[in-house]
């Protein structure tokens, strides 16, 4: 449902390319994960249930590929491994506009131009509001606003709505997080956050060491309500076969990846290997009643 638009390169008068990664997690569950993208990140809570990336490295700088494919990339790797959804903001010199990814579902997007001209489709807006359980008439209403044209908004003003709208549902980003800013004063703002964390560039190793130390140490602290939080239907036959699932759309998700030469898109496989086999050491290594 992702608009697709020709690649011209970063332009020289707009503002330069950005990112910010909302997870719909606290803090604590989202770390993990964003290890396993092996990308140096700060981690801030964003809101009672929310959590903001703040990428620190930026391989769309070199003009290869593009901020826009490389946050669906990370979104997607970030989500298809937890219950849940991870929405991704970016914008560039020519365009602004955000990916909505949520488990194995493909993923949703919506693109304005730099003068807030819309270029996506209205169904991308209704799935963004059902995938997130938006309010349909109240919320509804709003992101319609954002697909009509209107010459005194541009790019950066409509992520400003869309960011309004998701305020109703829990999200408040921390001050100086703000979308259209330069990567460079994302980053500043996000390291003198009082909660703020860094998400350390490892090998994948450590980060799937990192992520099964950190499920077992929240097995042993939080109550059984939470679990699924970290690993749904843990024990049961449908937690070995999600993990085998997982395995199976990683591998050719990776080798599409490496193929194309896509970091984002091999990130993503490479994920959904590392959760299968996350998935598959803890029901083998687990206490049997």
């Amino acid at each position: 449902m992702s608009t697709e638009l020709p690649r011209t390169g970063p332009a020289s008068g707009g503002p330069a390319p950005g990112a910010l990664l909302l997870c719909r997690a606290e803090p604590e569950f989202v770390a993990p994960a964003a290890h396993l993208l092996r990308e140096p990140m700060l981690l801030v809570p964003a809101g009672g249930e929310w959590s903001v990336l703040v990428p620190e490295s930026r391989p769309w700088a070199d003009g290869e590929e593009p901020v826009d494919r490389v946050l669906t990339g990370w979104a997607t790797a970030l989500a298809v491994g937890a219950p849940w959804p991870v929405l991704a903001l970016w914008w560039d010199g020519d365009r602004a506009g955000y990916t909505l990814a949520s488990g194995f579902r493909r993923p949703v997007g919506y693109i304005w131009l730099s003068d807030g001209t819309p270029v996506g489709e209205d169904e991308a807006m209704r799935t963004f509001a059902t995938r997130l359980s938006l309010d349909p008439v109240l919320d509804m209403e709003s992101l319609e606003q954002l697909t009509r044209t209107d010459s005194g908004t541009d790019a950066r003003a409509r992520l400003g709505g869309l960011l309004a709208v998701l305020t109703r549902a829990g999200v408040t980003l921390p001050a100086g997080l703000a979308p259209g800013d330069s990567a460079d004063r994302l980053v500043a703002s996000a390291r003198v956050q009082p909660q703020v964390r860094a998400i350390e560039r490892t090998g994948w190793r450590e980060a799937v060491r990192s992520e099964l130390d950190a499920v077992r140490a929240e097995l042993d602290s939080v109550d059984a309500s939470r679990l699924g939080t970290w690993l749904p239907w843990s024990g049961t036959p449908l937690a070995r076969a999600l993990a085998f699932t997982q395995i199976a759309a990683g591998l050719p998700l990776t080798a599409l990846g490496l193929h194309r030469r896509s970091a984002g898109w091999a990130v993503a496989g490479a994920l959904l290997l590392a959760h299968g086999a996350l998935g598959l050491a803890y029901d083998v290594t687990r206490p049997r009643d």
